[in-house]
C-alpha cells in the first residue's frame, strides 16, 4: 500500500502531468477573471485584489506549478495556494449547494462551478508531501486569508450570490471559521513537512 502511495506521490511531480495540470489551472484563473468581470467593473479600485477570490487562489497554484516545473520554489506562494485553493474550492461548493436548497435549481453552469471547485481544492490536498513551506510562510498566508474576509464581509466586497444576499452575516461567520480551518491545516502540514523543508534549505546553501 506505501508502496502505491510514493508511486502516486512521484507521479504527480512528473512533468508532462505538471504541464497539463498548468495548463488546466490558467486557463480556470483566466476564466474565473472573466467571470467576475461584472462585479470587478463596479468595484472601487483599492477593492479589486480582493474581489475575485478564487481565480487569485488558482493562480497562486499555477505559479508553484510553473516554479516547480523550472525547479525553483516559493514558500509563501505554496502556503498561499494551499490555504486559498482549499478554502475557495470548499466555499464555493457549499454556496452553490446553498443557492440550489435555496432555489431549487442551479443549472449545469451551477454543477460545473460544484465539481470544478471541489477539484480546486483536492488538488491541494492531493500535493500535500510536496509542499516545503514553513510556519512563517504559513502565518503570512493567514494574515492574507483573514484580511480578505476583513475586506469581503466587514467592506462588502464578497462575491456577490443575488439569491443568498440575506444570509451575508450567516456567511460571513461560517467564512472565518473555514480560514481557521484551512490555515490550522497548513500549520500542520508546515509541521509534517518540516523535516523535508530542512533538508531542502541544506541543500541549497550547499550549492
Amino acid at each position: 500500500m506505501l508502496s502505491f502511495v510514493n508511486k502516486i506521490s512521484a507521479w504527480l511531480m512528473f512533468k508532462p502531468f505538471l504541464l497539463l495540470l498548468f495548463i488546466i489551472n490558467l486557463a480556470g484563473t483566466i476564466y474565473g477573471y472573466i467571470w467576475y468581470g461584472w462585479q470587478l467593473a463596479i468595484t472601487e479600485p483599492k477593492y479589486l485584489i480582493f474581489v475575485p477570490d478564487s481565480p487569485t487562489a488558482s493562480l497562486f497554484f499555477t505559479i508553484v506549478l510553473g516554479l516547480w516545473l523550472i525547479g525553483k520554489r516559493s514558500s509563501l506562494i505554496e502556503a498561499l495556494a494551499f490555504i486559498t485553493l482549499i478554502k475557495y474550492g470548499l466555499w464555493a461548493v457549499v454556496m452553490n449547494l446553498l443557492t440550489l436548497w435555496q432555489t431549487g435549481d442551479i443549472g449545469w453552469l451551477g454543477w460545473m462551478l460544484v465539481f470544478s471547485h471541489f477539484a480546486m481544492a483536492l488538488q491541494a490536498v492531493l500535493y500535500i508531501d510536496h509542499y516545503r513551506f514553513g510556519w512563517f510562510a504559513a502565518a503570512l498566508a493567514a494574515v492574507w486569508t483573514l484580511h480578505n474576509d476583513v475586506i469581503d464581509y466587514v467592506f462588502g466586497q464578497m462575491p456577490i450570490y443575488s439569491s443568498l444576499a440575506e444570509y451575508s452575516d450567516q456567511i460571513g461567520y461560517f467564512t472565518f471559521w473555514l480560514s481557521i480551518a484551512c490555515i490550522s491545516f497548513a500549520l500542520f502540514v508546515a509541521w509534517l513537512n518540516k523535516p523535508a523543508a530542512f533538508q531542502l534549505t541544506n541543500t541549497d546553501q550547499t550549492k
